[in-house]
């Protein structure tokens, strides 16, 4: 099992808090970003600027099991169906049974962009974003290894 994060967009109080879990939960810490971003990891996958090139890597690098933080529904969808454990940098776990609901989100929000409307953008990060994190990461992780040890 590893954490992997998609770090284009990611913010870096995220990434220290995933590197901090790791440690503490002795997981492997994996980021993955376009070269356009300067990433201290001890596991850290460059990626061309590409379209989508961070997202394949992403879904090569994920298994069953896996932990992915990424902002991307769309990639949270394809992860989910692997049987990969998906949370937002907001501490928000992607669902099987909701992620359907966001990808229709996603698209009305695209159209009204297209349009030529405008759409919000996210807000300023906290330290209660940080910590609402923190928890949401923690409690999937002990969900998780809950879940490993069933099976065992």
């Amino acid at each position: 099992m590893k954490i992997i994060i998609d770090a284009d967009a990611c913010p870096k109080s995220v990434l220290q808090i995933c590197q901090a879990v790791g440690r503490q939960q002795q997981v492997q810490v994996w980021t993955v970003a376009s070269f356009n971003h300067r990433i201290i990891s001890d596991r850290h996958f460059v990626v061309g600027n590409a379209a989508q090139e961070t997202d394949i890597k992403v879904l090569n690098l994920a298994h069953k099991g896996d932990v992915v933080i990424t902002q991307d529904w769309g990639l949270a969808a394809i992860l989910l169906a692997k049987g990969v454990y998906c949370l937002s940098p907001m501490g928000k776990e992607y669902r099987q049974e909701t992620i359907d609901f966001l990808l229709e989100t996603r698209e009305a929000l695209a159209k009204i962009r297209r349009a030529g409307g405008r759409t919000k953008g996210p807000k300023k990060r906290t330290a209660a974003d940080d910590e609402r994190f923190r928890a949401a990461l923690q409690r999937l992780m002990e969900k998780k290894d809950i879940t490993c040890r069933c099976r065992r």
